[in-house]
């Protein structure tokens, strides 16, 4: 396959090993509403928030969306989207490899790009991904009248989307709801102004390409008028299926009975749309109505300067999600990704470097809170409610000389260790010395005096007692702690692997 190369490349590839792993460090001034919700906002690099998130989240995002800097050649308020391309791609491909860690097995990632970068991006994404895993190059309508200031007018915009299994995407993804404009050729022709979808109806053609025996049989309408497949085709099913839905009143003859028979389907029995790559902004939105979106929001004179419609990222969850899924967006802007996951019940994890995370996310997550009433407020019928929790990016697990950092508690060592081992998050947060068994070994850290201050060194220590008050496995057992008060021989007639804190305490 192949592969995408430009300067720097190699220190690219190795920067996601480069990342210290940082804590998350709540803001509880900044979080708003229900203190059990595990929505979050987070302040900070995304780099090192998507390495922060790795022991907590990996495999588990079902839906990442990000829209990151265009590289424009522009000048933007908010962020620099003015960067030398090499310098680009390095700071996509940590990102891109971070990102695909925190994929779920049926997840997609959907990423924004234009011309600019997004043959690179491509090229970039099939390397990190795999071409196997590329989905579709779906197309933005992102304006509604021309545009005339370049040579070609530049009317659209790229929604890449890659997955980690394209067989379990394919069985999660949802098909897209009709809107009204696309449902009107269901009708009632006893009531023209019928809405309920269980009275609205159309005629589906009951003949299909081919010729199959069992398919080719004569058709006698309830007034005498037979019927034959045209020539080429045949019925779309075998005769008795027939007979069942002609007994049930579920065929159409046409206005006088003489037409072909046809299937009666009615509206309610409509699953959707299978999804394509044509996006219209008559579906899905546009720049202007995004603009506006902003504006209410912010202001017109402290508006973000490129935001997505809230009708557009919708459509993603739409095709990638179902209520309560978790969603990320490690490039969160204005906030519309984490505004509309949380007007869709979506779970959520947003992250923004600037200032504006505290300036424009917070208090737009805030309002959406409150219940306001903007972007797809009303076609989900929002009326507010729900929270999130605000954090910053805190102390590096280790300090300069390498030892644990001292404001790193139980719980966060504890994920970090378990990741490391297991290349899995842990289920929940850790509150004993076992955090877990996995592979049939069993995990036990002794920290921050997790088994109380009777033991040495507040249990810290690997000693008699301290093992006869963990947890019993007759397995392998993997014990990190300060230091061991067992000879090589002991721990293994115990079958334990001791491992020393800080030392034997990887990064990621």
């Amino acid at each position: 396959m192949p592969l995408l190369d430009w300067l720097n490349k190699p220190d690219a590839v190795r920067t996601v090993q480069k990342v210290p792993y940082r804590l998350l460090e709540a803001v509880p001034e900044l979080s708003v509403g229900d203190p059990d919700t595990e929505n979050m906002l987070i302040q900070g690099d995304n780099l090192q928030a998507l390495k922060a998130l790795l022991p907590l989240y990996a495999g588990k995002v079902k839906c990442i969306y990000i829209d990151p800097p265009y590289n424009t050649r522009s000048a933007f308020t908010h962020y620099d989207d003015n960067l030398e391309h090499s310098l680009w791609l390095s700071l996509m491909y940590p990102r891109l490899e971070l990102l695909r860690e925190l994929l779920a097995e049926d997840g997609s990632i959907w990423v924004s790009i234009d011309d600019n970068e997004a043959h690179y991006l491509k090229v970039m994404m099939d390397e990190v991904f795999g071409r196997k895993s590329f989905v579709a190059s779906n197309v933005w309508q992102k304006r509604y009248s021309r545009e005339n200031r370049e040579s070609i007018g530049d009317v659209h915009e790229y929604i890449f989307v890659y997955v980690k299994d394209q067989d379990k995407f394919k069985k999660m993804r949802n098909r897209i709801p009709l809107d009204e404009a696309q449902a009107k050729i269901y009708r009632n022709p006893d009531n023209s102004k019928e809405t309920d979808p269980e009275k609205r109806w159309r005629g589906l053609p009951m003949t299909a390409q081919g010729y199959r025996p069992n398919q080719m049989y004569t058709i006698t309408a309830s007034n005498g008028k037979t019927h034959i497949p045209p020539e080429g085709r045949c019925w779309s099913m075998v005769e008795s299926e027939f007979i069942k839905l002609k007994e049930i009143n579920r065929i159409y003859w046409g206005k006088d009975g003489n037409a072909q028979p046809t299937v009666i389907r009615f509206l309610s029995e409509v699953e959707g749309l299978v999804p394509w790559t044509w996006w219209p902004h008559e579906q899905v939105g546009h720049t202007d109505e995004s603009k506006k979106e902003c504006n209410l929001l912010f202001g017109a004179d402290v508006s973000f300067g490129t935001p997505k419609p809230e009708r557009l990222i919708k459509r993603i969850f739409e095709i990638a999600t179902n209520p309560n899924d978790l969603v990320l967006d490690s490039f969160l802007g204005s906030g519309t990704t984490a505004a509309v996951a949380h007007k869709m019940n979506r779970r959520y994890i947003g992250i923004e470097m600037g200032d504006h995370a505290e300036t424009h996310c917070q208090p737009r997550l805030k309002k959406v809170i409150e219940g306001e009433q903007g972007g797809i407020s009303k076609a989900v019928n929002w009326q507010g409610g729900g929270g999130f929790h605000y954090f910053r990016l805190g102390e590096t697990i280790f300090d300069e000389l390498g030892s644990i950092h001292p404001d790193v508690r139980f719980p966060a060592l504890a994920a970090h260790i378990w990741f490391c081992e297991t290349r899995s998050p842990l289920a929940k947060p850790a509150d004993s010395a076992l955090l877990g068994i996995h592979n049939g070994t069993a995990y036990y850290l002794l920290y921050n005096g997790i088994l109380g201050d009777r033991r040495p060194q507040s249990g810290n220590v690997l000693t008699q007692a301290v093992l006869d008050v963990l947890p019993k496995h007759a397995g392998r057992k993997i014990i990190y702690g300060e230091a061991s008060r067992f000879g090589k021989p002991r721990l293994e007639a115990e079958n334990i692997i001791f491992k020393q804190i800080p030392y034997d305490v990887r990064a990621l």
